[in-house]
């Protein structure tokens, strides 16, 4: 049986993983959207009013773009039963990115509070727990496909650069002249 569930497992580490990812490369760039924005008193004053908040409505404030996104997601499902797909992985990839986005964002602002909640503090430590439990199941894994890649593709790669090297610009006229000379032999030799 564990046989059997372990690509189950793997797959929904590479899913968590992938979720990770996504977190980690969206967080700066919302960052740095929000940062370019010209609404620096308007920041400093969503900081100091998250600042006063307790912790249970500093979760509402978390909880925001999943409750605004909802509906383009909805949207996305709509246009998945009308069977226009490729609306409907625009709609929902574009939802995810959005919503990744913004969530890693506000998570950074609010997570001090938010880590007051019991709760909250269990979950985050588990998903951290959770994360580590991903990257070692899917990391060796990965090491063995970026051996096998590499010997699998160095001998190609080894003789692409033997191409190149013949194709450089004094090297040309000579490989030319060895393949004139290849072709004019195979010509001459009678055919069987």
């Amino acid at each position: 049986m564990r046989r059997l569930l372990k690509p189950l497992w793997i797959l929904l580490a590479l899913v968590f993983l992938f979720e990770a990812w996504l977190w980690d490369h969206l967080r700066p760039a919302v960052q740095w959207i929000v940062d370019r924005l010209a609404w620096e008193r308007l920041k400093a004053r969503v900081a100091a009013w998250i600042e006063v908040l307790p912790p249970y409505p500093t979760l509402l404030v978390f909880l925001i773009p999943v409750a605004l996104l909802f509906p383009v997601k909805l949207a996305g499902l709509w246009f998945l039963a009308k069977g226009w797909w490729l609306g409907a992985m625009a709609t929902l990839a574009g939802a995810k990115v959005v919503s990744m986005g913004v969530t890693a964002f506000i998570f950074d602002v609010t997570r001090p509070k938010l880590l007051q909640l019991a709760w909250f503090r269990w979950l985050h430590t588990h998903v951290l727990a959770w994360l580590a439990w991903a990257h070692a199941l899917v990391d060796p894994i990965k090491a063995r496909l970026r051996a096998w890649l590499g010997e699998t593709l160095a001998p190609v790669r080894r003789r692409l650069a033997s191409l190149a090297w013949l194709m450089k610009p004094k090297r040309a006229g000579r490989f030319l002249r060895r393949i004139a000379r290849i072709r004019r032999s195979m010509r001459a030799q009678p055919a069987e």
